[in-house]
């Protein structure tokens, strides 16, 4: 029954460990309406185990600190045979097998190290009279995949297994959805968790049942601190900087726009944190980074996510060329501190980050890969050279963003082991340095790793009359059609008025060094909620457009758990199936509704087509 104030659902569900017939509970819920239809037949049971726990007195969800003293991994790290003692532990965990033996049983408990067996004896577990801790909770109302926690000793059994004796079973939450199941049988999983989509949008569950997935986060964890370790030991400061910026400056990107309710202004999403940090350099830090969430409204792929974490660095009277040692030496730390080992196996290509790295001009790369110098040469030359090579560029493109295209089409995928790219020329690199030795130039660096984009540095443009006119050609752009061109900053020219001193800077994706460190050739393998396209949900039909074909109210959700989910769904269905399907349902879940006729169904099916 429904009406404003509340709806009750009546749900009957078959429960095999207690009875083999059906049992009827009933809740009251409060604007919360559920649908018996709409749970699976382990959903309705493990609902039916909830009731049957209160009932019993044993909340499936307490409140209380449950003290944890152990881990699994630790335990087996530790234990010592023939000890005079066996060591008494306290560990939490969520079921993930287990064998019912009568009176004995063995449950695999996973916490958050990995995974211990657990032996439980009935009469060790409820030594007086009253067995129900044993013969009814753990035996038929708890399932796969809840939590519970465990106090007992440490022993080896006869298999030689480290096992815990429990003598306390503590119920810490019941899990309502059962997990998928991977089993293994010889080495091969089967029934595996493994559909790219579910597993990033359902990452919990990825966690849970795939062995390897939790430890590529670990690693991202110590790849960031080992970074951090090699920055903070040469007294280089972490700062944070603003997330929502009124003019999107440091990079060539399109921006993600919000609006500012009280200030009344647009605001943009960082797209990177660059000219932030140099007005610190301005400031007299001598060196300061930062790891940012960066956004950039551009396009998902196998190595590009809208949100994503870059590290920027800069340091006072440095230059690239300092910021190559740097850089090429930081990486080996990390290489070794995540891996134990320079080298990494990336898909097919095993990558070597033992310093030195290779160095070549951007210009020497394009002839080595193309056979055509393009130095010198104007935008229009520069358009010939990409018909004659099959580069595909546009009209809102400028001298920059054509060089560019020409690299990355014909130079980019070949470098596989580290290389350092560098001396780019000067229409690609507004906030860079002209270089030293040829003004065409600029002091910059990219590094590409596995045929792609690892880090971009420069020595740092300092010069503020430069760097407005660097910034006007890039209004010209946009102006252009450019989309990603960048703005003027002229609070940022007014900073370097004031005078910044000669300056490094270097920005790495984390995200692509982590898919490097533990060999994942996917970005969204290394982060926990990749950004993701809406979750597909089936078209149905509200109950008033049934109704109005003269189906009845109550009939509405069995004709959608049959499958026929719009009034169009209907108008297709042969009349003797539908009637058998939907008679078999409420027959099925004990629905109690009369049956319709053939002649009823007929005449549905028949106004639906209307």
């Amino acid at each position: 029954h429904r009406d404003n104030s509340r709806s009750i659902t009546i749900i009957y569900a078959k429960h095999s460990r207690i009875s083999s017939k059906f049992c009827i509970f009933a809740k009251i819920y409060k604007h919360i309406p559920m649908n018996i239809l709409d749970l699976s037949e382990q959903e309705i049971i493990r609902r039916n185990s909830l009731d049957e726990m209160r009932k019993l007195g044993i909340e499936p969800y307490p409140a209380a600190e449950y003290p944890v003293n152990a881990y699994s991994q630790e335990i087996k790290n530790n234990f010592v045979d023939g000890a005079e003692t066996p060591r008494q532990v306290a560990i939490a965990g969520r079921i993930m097998s287990r064998r019912i033996m009568g009176k004995a049983s063995f449950i695999e408990l996973k916490d958050s190290e990995g995974r211990i067996q657990v032996y439980i004896s009935r009469d060790d577990l409820c030594p007086g009279e009253d067995k129900e801790l044993y013969n009814t909770v753990f035996k038929k109302l708890l399932d796969i995949g809840d939590f519970i926690g465990i106090r007992g000793f440490v022993f080896r059994t006869q298999m030689g297994e480290i096992t815990v004796h429990a003598q306390e079973l503590t119920v810490l939450a019941k899990s309502i959805r059962p997990l998928p199941i991977v089993k293994m049988k010889d080495g091969v999983a089967y029934d595996a968790f493994e559909d790219p989509e579910l597993r990033y949008r359902q990452r919990y569950v990825d966690l849970v049942v795939n062995e390897g997935v939790k430890d590529i986060f670990i690693k991202r964890n110590k790849v960031y601190t080992s970074m951090r370790e090699y920055f903070n030991s040469r007294g280089y400061l972490e700062v944070e900087t603003p997330i929502l910026q009124s003019i999107p400056g440091g990079a060539a990107a399109r921006p993600f726009m919000t609006h500012h309710n009280a200030l009344d202004i647009p605001l943009y999403l960082r797209i990177a944190d660059e000219l932030y940090l140099k007005r610190l350099i301005v400031g007299g830090f001598e060196g300061v980074y930062e790891f940012s969430k960066n956004f950039r409204n551009e396009g998902m792929d196998r190595t590009h996510n809208p949100e994503f974490t870059c590290m920027e660095i800069y340091v006072s009277y440095k230059d690239y060329n300092w910021m190559m040692d740097f850089t090429e030496k930081m990486l080996e730390k990390i290489c070794l501190d995540v891996n134990g080992t320079t080298e990494v196996k990336v898909g097919e290509n095993t990558i070597n980050f033992k310093t030195p790295f290779k160095r070549i001009t951007m210009l020497d790369a394009i002839k080595e890969h193309t056979g055509i110098d393009i130095s010198g040469m104007d935008e229009a030359q520069l358009r010939e050279v990409c018909k004659k090579i099959g580069v595909e560029v546009d009209e809102t493109m400028g001298k920059g963003k054509i060089i560019d295209e020409i690299f990355g089409e014909k130079c980019e995928g070949h470098y596989i082991q580290p290389t350092f790219i560098t001396d780019y020329p000067i229409e690609m690199s507004p906030l860079t340095k002209r270089h030293r030795n040829n003004p065409e130039l600029t002091e910059r660096f990219e590094l590409m790793v596995n045929g792609k984009e690892l880090c971009n540095a420069y020595s740092e443009l300092n010069d503020p009359i430069d760097q407005r006119l660097r910034f006007e050609e890039q209004l010209r752009l946009s102006e252009k059609g450019d989309d990603e061109a960048m703005f003027i900053d002229n609070d940022f020219i007014r900073a370097l008025e004031y005078g910044m001193p000669p300056t490094s800077g270097m920005g790495i994706g984390m995200d692509r060094l982590v898919m490097l460190m533990t060999g994942q050739t996917t970005i969204q393998e290394v982060l926990l909620f990749p950004q993701m396209r809406p979750e597909k949900v089936q078209k149905r039909d509200n109950e008033a457009a049934y109704t109005t074909i003269n189906i009845p109210a109550e009939w509405v959700a069995p004709i959608q758990k049959a499958g026929y989910l719009t009034v169009a769904d209907v108008a297709e269905a042969n009349p003797n199936k539908m009637h058998q399907e939907i008679c078999g349902i409420n027959k099925k879940y004990k629905l109690e509704l009369a049956n319709p006729t053939i002649d009823d169904v007929k005449e549905w099916v028949e106004n639906a087509k209307r």
